[in-house]
């Protein structure tokens, strides 16, 4: 009995695996998908006292340290969103933006288990709202989903019109 390993299709003309192929692409629209919803996240914070204010509803912080994340908070998202554009930094910087939507689903999980009705202010907005306008978990479940864009940067960096790639960091 001979042990046979079972190879995976490859593309005849550069010998590579079909993954090998494709995965690059994918990055570079999770990167860039990623990167449009940290903008659009960060522009709809705007003006500041918004972003303050969908921070303090979470009931989390002293007003101090809420008022620290509401003006910040934006800051970093789209220094997120344009490192993932320029593909700098790319497994970090997916690392970092999928830990952020851990946080952001632990702060809506906190909400909720807390009885408040609050928007999330994920993209604007934020603030005391009625019981039954809430939606804790579509906010879950789309935060899960951008957690996942990024786990994936994160654990396949390499893709086109990356700086990384430039450098000579991913090959």
């Amino acid at each position: 009995m001979t042990d046979t390993v079972e190879e995976s299709p490859t593309d005849p003309g550069t010998g590579r695996s079909r993954w090998e192929t494709v995965q690059p692409w994918l990055t570079l629209a999770c990167r860039v998908g990623l990167a449009a919803v940290m903008i659009t996240a960060a522009v709809t914070k705007y003006p500041p006292a918004l972003g303050v204010e969908a921070v303090e509803a979470y009931e989390l912080f002293p007003p101090e340290i809420a008022e620290l994340i509401g003006y910040t908070l934006p800051l970093f998202e789209l220094a997120l969103a344009l490192l993932l554009l320029m593909g700098l930094a790319t497994r970090y910087t997916g690392l970092v933006s999928a830990l952020l939507m851990v946080a952001f689903i632990a702060g809506i999980l906190s909400a909720m288990a807390r009885g408040l009705s609050i928007d999330c202010g994920c993209f604007g907005g934020g603030g005391q709202i009625d019981p039954a306008e809430t939606t804790y978990g579509l906010s879950i479940a789309r935060d899960l989903g951008f957690m996942a864009l990024g786990a994936f940067i994160a654990i396949w960096p390499r893709s086109p019109l990356a700086l990384d790639r430039a450098l000579g960091l991913f090959r």
